[in-house]
């Protein structure tokens, strides 16, 4: 049962870590989340091996992206980088942070997390700005549902 919860939980975190992390990618990488949508296929996936470099850049300079998994209901995916403060006023995510720590903007304060943080972020809350102590930050993205590319607002 404790092997249960605590694979649930990582499951959890992960999902929410990949809808943070790639909220930003989403937006470029994945134009259409629901036209990407297909059968889900058995998959193993190295998140440690994938290096920064590795990940695909995005329109933004200082964030590499790249979808992993795509539903009607949800997407995950890798992220690698910053973006600024912003809102998703649709879409719910969720970031398990893989490696790298920092301080990163949740609601209206500056949280600090590390290699193992699962950040959950409500549709309509701010975050983003990171303020990286040892990276780059790598973080696994879920967002619930998929993020459409008009559900970013990028907020001072």
């Amino acid at each position: 049962m404790r092997y249960s919860t605590t694979a649930f939980s990582f499951a959890i975190a992960t999902a929410f870590a990949a809808g943070i992390a790639v909220s930003p990618l989403a937006h470029h990488a994945l134009p259409d989340a629901h036209a990407q949508s297909a059968p889900l296929a058995p998959a193993m996936i190295d998140l440690m091996a994938l290096k920064h470099g590795e990940i695909p850049a995005t329109p933004n300079p200082e964030m590499n992206a790249r979808g992993l998994v795509s539903t009607d209901n949800a997407t995950i995916g890798i992220q690698s980088g910053n973006v600024a403060k912003h809102i998703h006023p649709k879409t719910d995510e969720i970031q398990y942070i893989i490696e790298g720590s920092g301080a990163m903007w949740l609601g209206g304060e500056r949280k600090e997390f590390k290699p193992g943080t699962l950040i959950i972020i409500p549709k309509g809350t701010a975050h983003g700005g990171t303020v990286v102590t040892s990276g780059p930050v790598k973080a696994l993205a879920i967002k619930i549902p998929p993020q459409a590319r008009d559900d970013v607002t990028f907020v001072n």
